[in-house]
């Protein structure tokens, strides 16, 4: 199954604690909270269900859903 952009707003609420819906695309999530113990944690989450193979180090340089998508494989 392929992760969508919904998918991943979905996944970072859920490791918040928020509803997906106040999860911005295009806001810097450490301001919402993340950090990178739950940034790798979502990384790994995505290896092994979608086959992801971005680098934790080019998702925390830029912690945004919409920076992230093109990272992870989603167009």
């Amino acid at each position: 199954m392929a992760l969508t952009r919904e998918q991943i707003r979905s996944d970072v609420a859920d490791s918040l604690g928020e509803n997906p819906s106040d999860i911005p695309f295009d806001e810097n999530l450490l301001d919402h909270g993340l950090d990178s113990v739950r940034i790798m944690a979502l990384l790994e989450r995505w290896r092994r269900d979608h086959g992801v193979e971005a680098a934790f180090a080019d998702l925390a340089e830029q912690p945004a859903i919409d920076a992230w998508a093109p990272l992870l494989g989603v167009s």
